[in-house]
């Protein structure tokens, strides 16, 4: 439900921009706003609630996206628009961060296959967003964004059980029944958590800036290379999203049974063959590599996610929303970098360039490989 509804903000710009006869300059600024609330924030959030935890904190975030859905939908002016964003984001910020220190709690050991479960319920509700705004709003008008919030609502009140268990987790907590094992030391002394670290986002970074590759301008690209129809790459786009979800849904639970290490090889090294063949494709094998890229990369962040998590096992709210927020900040930073390298050259050379970035998976190799028993 949030990740649904935190797409309805990029997918409402025509309406928005049509309405308040808005620049292109200024759409970029409401997207800056909305990133830097919705991910810049998000390690703070995740910060502030590793030192003063909260089971209130799911319902609260949700409140400001609440508040920001029925505010855009009546905005009539551009200030107004930033503001409403910037709520919506500050609801994205929390959940987050928190969702994965609750995720983390609730997986019984199991903390990949947790994770992969909770991020493909994202992924549903990112694909779910646009389709909502085409069909509920755009025929009748942006207005109709308020009765999206009713989403945001039954999100507080599925959120209210969980609030309870967290509730009595926090108790367990103070009585100091789990205390141990959040508390516990890293397993790696301090100069390698950081350096492990350090690798993880670099990795994160090239997920990412390939990723935001195929899913600003993969449909660019085969309209401009094979002359397809819009229509027709709107499917081929769901292709690559239907195998982003199944390997999001695959690479926890398969990190849980042979180490997260080997997944991060597999995910980010194994992408490169395809990513580096693709632009010399036919359209029928384009599709067939898009699928294999969607399938190696998106295993990959849960099982970066979870290994970041062991290597802080006292910090995961931190973790969680600093991974969070960089993955966000990259895509967003690569879909405006990559726009105007396609701008200025081509959509082509565009491919051409990030086929390279999934290289950068070979750096997994200093990554230590974590003890088992070492982990929450």
């Amino acid at each position: 439900m949030n990740d649904a509804l935190q797409s309805i903000i990029s997918a409402s710009y025509p309406l928005i921009k049509d309405d308040l006869l808005l620049s292109f300059g200024q759409i970029g600024l409401i997207t800056l706003v909305y990133q830097s609330s919705a991910s810049v924030f998000q390690p703070f959030v995740g910060l502030y609630f590793d030192k003063r935890p909260s089971p209130w904190s799911l319902p609260i975030g949700m409140s400001f996206t609440l508040v920001g859905l029925l505010s855009l939908a009546y905005v009539t002016t551009f200030y107004w628009v930033l503001c409403s964003v910037f709520l919506v984001g500050i609801g994205s910020s929390t959940l987050h961060p928190e969702a994965s220190r609750l995720t983390s709690l609730a997986s019984g050991g199991k903390r990949g296959l947790a994770q992969s479960l909770f991020q493909v319920g994202g992924n549903l509700g990112g694909a779910l967003g646009p389709l909502m705004i085409a069909f509920l709003v755009a025929p009748y008008g942006r207005q109709n964004i308020a009765y999206l919030s009713i989403l945001a609502f039954i999100a507080i009140i599925v959120m209210m059980p969980v609030s309870n268990w967290y509730k009595k987790r926090l108790s367990y907590l103070k009585a100091g029944t789990i205390k141990n094992s959040m508390d516990k030391i890293s397993p790696l002394p301090i100069n390698k958590t950081i350096f492990s670290i350090g690798i993880l986002l670099v990795l994160i970074f090239s997920k990412y800036v390939y990723m935001a590759s195929l899913s600003s301008y993969y449909t660019f690209y085969l309209i401009d290379k094979f002359q397809v129809s819009v229509q027709t790459s709107q499917i081929l786009l769901f292709v690559f999203l239907i195998a982003t979800a199944i390997g999001t849904m695959v690479g926890g639970p398969i990190g849980d049974k042979i180490g997260r290490k080997y997944v991060i090889w597999i995910s980010i090294l194994g992408a490169a063959p395809f990513a580096l063949l693709m632009p010399h494709m036919s359209l029928l094998w384009t599709v067939i590599m898009s699928f294999c890229i969607g399938l190696t990369l998106s295993s990959a962040f849960p099982a970066i996610l979870v290994y970041a998590q062991e290597l802080l096992p006292y910090k995961l709210g931190l973790v969680s929303g600093l991974f969070f927020g960089f993955a966000f900040g990259i895509s967003g930073i690569a879909s405006a970098v990559l726009g105007k390298i396609a701008d200025i050259y081509s959509i082509e050379t565009v491919y051409n360039l990030v086929a390279y970035m999934p290289l950068l998976g070979l750096i997994t190799w200093f990554l230590p490989n974590l003890n088992k028993k070492n982990s929450i």
